[in-house]
């Protein structure tokens, strides 16, 4: 593995969930989680749109023409876990909802590269990532035991796992993407780009709770900020997925994200509900990123 990629991943990582703070500003900002999320993927597909065309084709005729259709839809990731985080944030905290964010990424990584399912190259998953699969979820379920009284819905717990789950899966569709195009900002772009439609059909299919333009004006300027994390966080996992793997490239993500989170409950940041970081939660943390070291080991 390329040293540069292990700290790099690590701040990807601590973005996503630092993404997840300022979108729950933005969504109450515009009216709602699904007019927040609509928001921050359009401000992405924007983003990349434009960047692709300073470097790449986005619309040259034909491009496509050669993909596979479940090639396109990777964007459908995006959408469910930038939701996800609007609705989690608040009500379970950072430490607990991205806890249960890492499972659902590293079982389904694991699952993916064991089977080589989504043209992931397949590979053969010996005693260490067992073990580690074994300790994320042992660390996991130390973290949401010490959430302090509050209970995890089974429902929310499920859509935490649901949203982990898809990233991994994702990563592996753009991949495919990209190696289609052979134009990455063009793929990532695109992801985007299919995710603020989604979202877009959803808010057209919902009640609608009209933002004012006072409430924009006074979101802090990092509030925006979520587009580009997402962004940065989409182009580089489908980039590193074919040089180094998905659990690594996933692992060390899912470690930046979970120390990032830490920060976030321990000092109320971005907002959000301060919430104690027990010596129970943070050995939970630990055992949880034990099991990724082990499962990258692997």
């Amino acid at each position: 593995m390329e040293l540069l990629a292990i700290p790099f991943l690590l701040l990807v990582g601590a973005l996503l969930s630092l993404q997840s703070g300022a979108n729950v500003q933005l969504s109450a900002a515009a009216g709602g989680a699904i007019r927040g999320s609509a928001l921050q993927l359009g401000l992405g597909a924007a983003l990349l749109v434009v960047l692709s065309a300073i470097v790449g084709t986005p619309g040259a005729p034909g491009l496509f023409d050669d993909t596979e259709p479940w090639h396109l839809v990777g964007g459908l990731g995006s959408a469910i876990y930038i939701t996800a985080g609007i609705l989690l944030f608040p009500r379970l905290g950072a430490v607990v909802t991205v806890g249960l964010f890492i499972t659902g990424q590293m079982l389904t990584s694991l699952a993916l590269d064991a089977t080589g399912w989504l043209g992931v190259s397949e590979e053969t998953l010996g005693a260490a990532p067992a073990i580690g699969a074994v300790a994320v979820l042992v660390g996991v379920a130390m973290i949401v035991r010490a959430q302090g009284g509050t209970s995890v819905h089974p429902v929310w717990g499920a859509f935490a796992l649901l949203a982990g789950a898809v990233l991994p899966v994702q990563g592996a569709i753009n991949a495919q993407l990209r190696a289609d195009l052979d134009a990455p900002i063009t793929a990532g772009a695109w992801s985007f780009v299919v995710a603020a439609i989604v979202m877009l059909v959803v808010l057209a299919a919902t009640p609608r709770r009209q933002a004012s333009p006072a409430q924009l004006g006074r979101l802090p300027w990092w509030g925006w900020l979520g587009g580009l994390c997402g962004a940065t966080y989409v182009t580089s996992v489908f980039l590193l997925i074919p040089e180094i793997g998905v659990a690594p490239t996933i692992g060390l993500t899912v470690a930046g994200q979970q120390v990032a989170s830490i920060f976030v409950d321990a000092y109320g940041l971005l907002r959000l509900p301060r919430r104690p970081v027990t010596a129970v939660r943070l050995g939970g943390v630990a055992v949880l990123l034990a099991g990724v070291v082990l499962i990258q080991a692997g």
